[in-house]
């Protein structure tokens, strides 16, 4: 199922007094929040939408201002919780490239055509992902995000094939 909604950071904690958060990104590029101008906060019941007033950088972390929220106390219940953007606002992909909220709950299939289990989440790794998947059988597989092994992704078909290399299942 294509998400309409894809994360792009969460507030670690405030900055300041003035109602600035520090916001983790969980996307490939941290300037990302330059080019927007507002994203959505999952409040826990409902999605509102933040304008940004002001972005700045802190090591890896994105420092973001929000119009209307001018002091501490209006944005600190809201750590921990995830920014979102709609899918048009994304950033387009390249070939061969897929949001991970995307691939999330695929069929994964042997290349013999053979069930093999559910994609359940992503592993951001350094050099590639990590494909984390729950087989049939109930057990976890880690399974590199390379073409070695990814044969074939068809998100409309909620299907990947995949080659498993000697020594993933030991």
């Amino acid at each position: 199922m294509m998400e309409d909604l894809l994360q792009a950071g969460v507030i670690t904690t405030t900055h300041g007094i003035r109602g600035e958060v520090k916001v983790f990104p969980t996307t490939d590029d941290v300037h990302r929040f330059e080019d927007l101008d507002s994203v959505l906060l999952d409040t826990g019941r409902e999605y509102m939408e933040l304008e940004i007033e002001n972005v700045k950088y802190f090591k890896q972390y994105a420092i973001l201002k929000f119009k209307g929220i001018d002091n501490i106390n209006d944005i600190e219940k809201y750590k921990g919780r995830s920014l979102y953007v709609t899918r048009d606002q994304a950033i387009p992909l390249e070939e061969d490239e897929y949001y991970i909220a995307d691939l999330i709950g695929l069929d994964i299939y042997l290349e013999n055509g053979e069930k093999f289990g559910v994609l359940k989440d992503v592993m951001e790794t350094g050099a590639n992902d990590v494909y984390i998947v729950e087989t049939e059988e109930g057990k976890e597989v880690l399974i590199p995000a390379i073409h070695e092994c990814v044969l074939d992704i068809d998100v409309e078909e909620n299907r990947m094939e995949i080659h498993l290399m000697d020594g993933l299942l030991d």
